[in-house]
């Protein structure tokens, strides 16, 4: 991969876009890329601190486990997010695993290399602060679901918000879901159990609320979701 393709990779990161070529020229001299299969992981949780992330191609699940190996998936990560977050201007490990969920190519940058950059470059670290702002209102609303809400509330909770960030509209104005989570993946997103989530997306279909297409896909009408839970 040239110099040019990495730029026009980097170029579609949110955090990057606004950058002139002059600007992101220290940026690709730092920049290594990396093509990573299904199924492989890229860290494992309390390994070494090295590097930040930034996807080009495919999707990335971020999870983290207990001392009994029970999943907790904090985040599924799709082309142009970055991590991992937690790392910056600290000398710690990583702060979960990260496990590929579709082929994906990757662009890494030492994070030793990416803090000195972000030092000399506030503009860049002012766009960082906000990404990570985002990221802690997004978990504070996830505690607040936990405290506030039963499980089958959290649940339809669950599908509106990867509605936002996995849904596509249908031509019968519904939400398709176009990345596939079994319903164990579901369950560790919010701490439940795979039987409750099948329960509930069963209850949902009958309800009329929810429904599935051939390939396996969820498909929201996220107005009646959204009545249902309000």
């Amino acid at each position: 991969m040239n110099t040019g393709t990495i730029q026009e990779l980097l170029q579609r990161v949110p955090l990057f876009k606004d950058l002139t070529d002059h600007e992101i020229e220290p940026i690709i001299d730092l920049a290594k890329h990396r093509m990573y299969r299904h199924g492989t992981h890229i860290f494992m949780q309390a390994d070494p601190l090295t590097n930040v992330y930034f996807i080009h191609q495919g999707k990335v699940k971020i999870y983290k486990t207990d001392f009994h190996g029970k999943e907790q998936i904090v985040n599924v990560l799709q082309p142009g997010d970055m991590f991992p977050h937690q790392g910056f201007f600290r000398q710690d490990n990583y702060p979960a695993h990260a496990e590929i969920l579709e082929d994906a190519i990757l662009i890494y940058i030492p994070i030793e290399s990416f803090e000195n950059y972000l030092i000399n470059h506030p503009e860049i670290s002012i766009k960082l602060f906000r990404v990570l702002g985002d990221i802690i209102v997004d978990l504070q609303a996830r505690l607040e679901e936990k405290i506030l809400h039963n499980t089958y509330e959290q649940i339809i909770m669950l599908l509106l918000r990867l509605s936002k960030g996995y849904g596509k509209e249908t031509s019968s104005g519904m939400i398709k879901l176009t990345t596939q989570f079994t319903n164990r993946e579901l369950a560790n997103m919010i701490g439940s159990s795979r039987e409750t989530v099948s329960r509930t997306l069963t209850q949902l279909k009958k309800q009329s609320l929810i429904a599935t297409d051939n390939s396996g896909a969820i498909i929201l009408d996220i107005d009646a979701l959204e009545d249902e839970l309000f």
